[in-house]
Protein backbone atom coordinates (compact mmCIF):
# COMPACT_ATOMS: atom_id res chain seq x y z
CA UNK A 1 0.00 0.00 0.00
CA UNK A 2 1.37 3.44 -0.94
CA UNK A 3 2.29 5.76 1.88
CA UNK A 4 -0.12 8.70 2.16
CA UNK A 5 1.15 12.19 1.40
CA UNK A 6 2.75 13.83 4.45
CA UNK A 7 0.77 17.08 4.58
CA UNK A 8 2.07 17.97 8.05
CA UNK A 9 5.71 17.48 7.10
CA UNK A 10 5.40 19.47 3.88
CA UNK A 11 3.49 22.18 5.67
CA UNK A 12 6.42 22.76 8.00
CA UNK A 13 8.95 22.64 5.15
CA UNK A 14 6.96 25.13 3.07
CA UNK A 15 6.54 27.47 6.04
CA UNK A 16 10.31 27.46 6.61
CA UNK A 17 10.93 28.22 2.92
CA UNK A 18 8.31 30.98 3.07
CA UNK A 19 9.91 32.59 6.13
CA UNK A 20 13.39 32.32 4.58
CA UNK A 21 12.30 33.81 1.24
CA UNK A 22 10.47 36.72 2.89
CA UNK A 23 13.38 37.43 5.23
CA UNK A 24 15.90 37.36 2.37
CA UNK A 25 13.73 39.71 0.29
CA UNK A 26 13.47 42.21 3.14
CA UNK A 27 17.12 42.10 4.18
CA UNK A 28 18.46 42.17 0.62
CA UNK A 29 16.42 45.26 -0.18
CA UNK A 30 17.29 47.04 3.06
CA UNK A 31 21.00 46.35 2.40
CA UNK A 32 20.50 47.63 -1.17
CA UNK A 33 21.47 44.24 -2.60
CA UNK A 34 18.39 44.08 -4.83
CA UNK A 35 15.91 46.55 -6.30
CA UNK A 36 12.38 46.89 -4.95
CA UNK A 37 10.81 44.86 -7.77
CA UNK A 38 12.77 41.62 -7.08
CA UNK A 39 12.14 42.22 -3.37
CA UNK A 40 8.39 42.38 -3.96
CA UNK A 41 8.58 39.23 -6.07
CA UNK A 42 10.38 37.53 -3.19
CA UNK A 43 7.63 38.59 -0.79
CA UNK A 44 5.00 37.37 -3.24
CA UNK A 45 6.74 33.99 -3.50
CA UNK A 46 6.99 33.76 0.28
CA UNK A 47 3.30 34.57 0.57
CA UNK A 48 2.29 31.82 -1.88
CA UNK A 49 4.40 29.24 -0.04
CA UNK A 50 3.06 30.48 3.28
CA UNK A 51 -0.52 30.03 2.10
CA UNK A 52 0.27 26.52 0.87
CA UNK A 53 1.83 25.75 4.24
CA UNK A 54 -1.38 26.87 5.95
CA UNK A 55 -3.55 24.70 3.68
CA UNK A 56 -1.31 21.64 4.03
CA UNK A 57 -1.11 22.15 7.78
CA UNK A 58 -4.88 22.34 8.15
CA UNK A 59 -5.30 19.18 6.10
CA UNK A 60 -2.71 17.43 8.26
CA UNK A 61 -4.47 18.59 11.43
CA UNK A 62 -7.88 17.42 10.20
CA UNK A 63 -6.41 14.01 9.32
CA UNK A 64 -4.80 13.75 12.75
CA UNK A 65 -8.09 14.58 14.44
CA UNK A 66 -9.94 11.96 12.41
CA UNK A 67 -7.24 9.40 13.22
CA UNK A 68 -7.48 10.44 16.89
CA UNK A 69 -3.77 10.97 17.20
CA UNK A 70 -2.63 12.27 20.62
CA UNK A 71 -0.17 14.91 19.31
CA UNK A 72 -2.51 17.25 17.43
CA UNK A 73 -0.52 20.38 18.38
CA UNK A 74 2.55 19.22 16.45
CA UNK A 75 0.54 19.16 13.21
CA UNK A 76 -0.15 22.90 13.53
CA UNK A 77 3.47 24.09 13.53
CA UNK A 78 3.69 24.61 9.76
CA UNK A 79 0.32 26.33 9.40
CA UNK A 80 1.10 28.60 12.36
CA UNK A 81 4.46 29.69 10.96
CA UNK A 82 2.91 30.14 7.52
CA UNK A 83 0.22 32.34 9.06
CA UNK A 84 2.84 34.50 10.77
CA UNK A 85 4.63 34.98 7.44
CA UNK A 86 1.66 35.87 5.27
CA UNK A 87 -0.49 37.92 7.65
CA UNK A 88 1.59 41.16 7.68
CA UNK A 89 1.83 41.05 3.89
CA UNK A 90 -1.85 40.33 3.30
CA UNK A 91 -2.98 42.94 5.82
CA UNK A 92 -0.92 45.58 4.01
CA UNK A 93 -2.25 44.53 0.60
CA UNK A 94 -5.89 44.36 1.70
CA UNK A 95 -5.60 47.76 3.39
CA UNK A 96 -4.57 49.25 0.07
CA UNK A 97 -7.31 47.63 -2.03
CA UNK A 98 -9.19 50.33 -3.88
CA UNK A 99 -6.40 52.89 -3.59
CA UNK A 100 -5.69 54.72 -6.88
CA UNK A 101 -2.56 53.71 -8.76
CA UNK A 102 -0.61 56.88 -7.88
CA UNK A 103 2.31 57.52 -5.56
CA UNK A 104 2.38 61.34 -5.15
CA UNK A 105 -0.31 62.76 -2.86
CA UNK A 106 -0.92 66.36 -1.84
CA UNK A 107 -3.48 68.48 0.02
CA UNK A 108 -3.28 71.16 -2.69
CA UNK A 109 -4.09 69.75 -6.11
CA UNK A 110 -3.76 73.08 -7.92
CA UNK A 111 -0.53 74.35 -6.35
CA UNK A 112 1.15 71.45 -4.54
CA UNK A 113 4.12 72.18 -2.25
CA UNK A 114 7.40 71.92 -4.14
CA UNK A 115 10.34 69.73 -3.18
CA UNK A 116 13.63 71.63 -3.22
CA UNK A 117 16.28 70.03 -0.98
CA UNK A 118 14.86 66.53 -1.47
CA UNK A 119 15.55 66.62 -5.21
CA UNK A 120 19.29 66.32 -4.57
CA UNK A 121 18.68 63.11 -2.56
CA UNK A 122 16.71 61.31 -5.25
CA UNK A 123 18.31 59.30 -8.04
CA UNK A 124 17.53 59.01 -11.73
CA UNK A 125 15.79 55.67 -11.13
CA UNK A 126 13.42 57.12 -8.53
CA UNK A 127 9.90 58.17 -9.42
CA UNK A 128 9.58 61.54 -11.11
CA UNK A 129 8.27 64.43 -9.03
CA UNK A 130 6.45 65.69 -12.11
CA UNK A 131 2.78 65.60 -11.14
CA UNK A 132 1.75 65.70 -14.79
CA UNK A 133 2.36 61.95 -14.87
CA UNK A 134 -0.07 60.29 -15.12
CA UNK A 135 -2.20 62.85 -16.92
CA UNK A 136 -5.27 62.12 -14.79
CA UNK A 137 -3.42 62.17 -11.47
CA UNK A 138 -5.49 65.06 -10.09
CA UNK A 139 -8.74 63.29 -10.96
CA UNK A 140 -7.49 59.98 -9.51
CA UNK A 141 -6.57 61.61 -6.20
CA UNK A 142 -9.77 63.66 -6.01
CA UNK A 143 -11.79 60.47 -6.48
CA UNK A 144 -9.66 58.23 -4.28
CA UNK A 145 -9.02 60.66 -1.42
CA UNK A 146 -11.77 63.31 -1.42
CA UNK A 147 -11.15 64.02 2.28
CA UNK A 148 -7.63 65.37 1.79
CA UNK A 149 -7.25 69.13 1.83
CA UNK A 150 -5.37 71.99 3.48
CA UNK A 151 -5.53 72.48 7.23
CA UNK A 152 -6.50 75.92 8.59
CA UNK A 153 -5.49 76.61 12.20
CA UNK A 154 -6.47 79.61 14.31
CA UNK A 155 -2.93 80.01 15.62
CA UNK A 156 0.02 82.23 14.69
CA UNK A 157 2.46 81.01 12.03
CA UNK A 158 5.33 80.52 14.52
CA UNK A 159 3.33 78.21 16.78
CA UNK A 160 2.06 76.10 13.90
CA UNK A 161 5.47 75.84 12.25
CA UNK A 162 7.17 74.84 15.51
CA UNK A 163 4.48 72.24 16.14
CA UNK A 164 4.94 70.82 12.63
CA UNK A 165 8.70 70.56 13.13
CA UNK A 166 8.17 68.83 16.47
CA UNK A 167 5.81 66.27 14.89
CA UNK A 168 8.29 65.53 12.09
CA UNK A 169 11.05 64.92 14.65
CA UNK A 170 8.74 62.81 16.83
CA UNK A 171 8.01 60.54 13.89
CA UNK A 172 11.72 60.00 13.29
CA UNK A 173 11.68 61.28 9.74
CA UNK A 174 15.06 62.19 8.26
CA UNK A 175 14.97 65.96 7.90
CA UNK A 176 16.42 67.52 4.74
CA UNK A 177 15.59 71.14 5.48
CA UNK A 178 13.70 73.30 7.95
CA UNK A 179 13.12 76.83 6.68
CA UNK A 180 10.86 79.04 8.75
CA UNK A 181 11.61 81.92 6.37
CA UNK A 182 10.10 79.94 3.49
CA UNK A 183 7.56 78.11 5.63
CA UNK A 184 8.85 74.78 4.36
CA UNK A 185 9.89 71.48 5.94
CA UNK A 186 11.27 68.62 3.87
CA UNK A 187 11.94 65.14 5.22
CA UNK A 188 12.05 61.45 4.33
CA UNK A 189 10.10 58.67 6.01
CA UNK A 190 11.58 55.17 5.67
CA UNK A 191 9.13 52.29 6.04
CA UNK A 192 10.09 49.95 8.92
CA UNK A 193 10.04 46.57 7.15
CA UNK A 194 11.03 47.01 3.51
CA UNK A 195 12.92 50.26 3.96
CA UNK A 196 11.03 52.08 1.20
CA UNK A 197 11.66 55.83 1.23
CA UNK A 198 8.78 58.30 0.93
CA UNK A 199 9.58 62.02 0.73
CA UNK A 200 7.49 64.65 2.49
CA UNK A 201 7.24 68.41 2.12
CA UNK A 202 5.14 70.57 4.45
CA UNK A 203 4.22 74.14 3.54
CA UNK A 204 3.06 76.59 6.23
CA UNK A 205 1.55 79.95 5.24
CA UNK A 206 -0.28 82.84 6.91
CA UNK A 207 -3.72 83.37 5.38
CA UNK A 208 -5.56 86.29 6.93
CA UNK A 209 -5.94 85.59 10.65
CA UNK A 210 -5.24 81.89 10.21
CA UNK A 211 -2.31 79.64 9.37
CA UNK A 212 -2.68 77.27 6.45
CA UNK A 213 -0.77 74.00 6.24
CA UNK A 214 -0.38 71.94 3.08
CA UNK A 215 1.47 68.67 2.77
CA UNK A 216 2.77 66.45 0.02
CA UNK A 217 4.01 62.87 0.33
CA UNK A 218 5.63 61.01 -2.58
CA UNK A 219 7.09 57.51 -2.85
CA UNK A 220 10.46 57.09 -4.53
CA UNK A 221 9.56 53.70 -6.03
CA UNK A 222 6.44 51.97 -7.26
CA UNK A 223 3.55 53.14 -9.43
CA UNK A 224 1.11 52.82 -6.54
CA UNK A 225 1.51 53.18 -2.79
CA UNK A 226 -1.44 51.16 -1.40
CA UNK A 227 -2.74 54.36 0.19
CA UNK A 228 0.31 54.83 2.42
CA UNK A 229 1.05 58.44 1.45
CA UNK A 230 -2.54 59.57 1.94
CA UNK A 231 -2.70 57.90 5.34
CA UNK A 232 0.59 59.56 6.34
CA UNK A 233 -0.85 62.96 5.49
CA UNK A 234 -4.11 62.24 7.34
CA UNK A 235 -2.38 61.20 10.54
CA UNK A 236 0.02 64.16 10.46
CA UNK A 237 -2.79 66.67 9.92
CA UNK A 238 -4.90 65.12 12.69
CA UNK A 239 -2.00 65.46 15.15
CA UNK A 240 -1.20 68.99 13.98
CA UNK A 241 -4.82 70.07 14.39
CA UNK A 242 -4.57 69.22 18.10
CA UNK A 243 -2.37 72.30 18.61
Amino acid sequence: MNKSFDFTGWSFKLSLFAALMAALAVLSHQLEGIDFQPALMGLAGGTVMGLLAIVFGLIGTVRAIKARKPSIASTMAGSTLGFLVVMPILVTVFAGIGAPLIHDITTDLQHPPEFVAIKALRTATDNSLNRLEPENQVALQATGYPDLGPLLIDRPFDQVFERAVALVKKRGWEIAVISAANGRIEATDTTPIMGFKDDVVIRVQTVGNQTRVDMRSASRVGKGDLGVNAERIRRFMIDLAKL
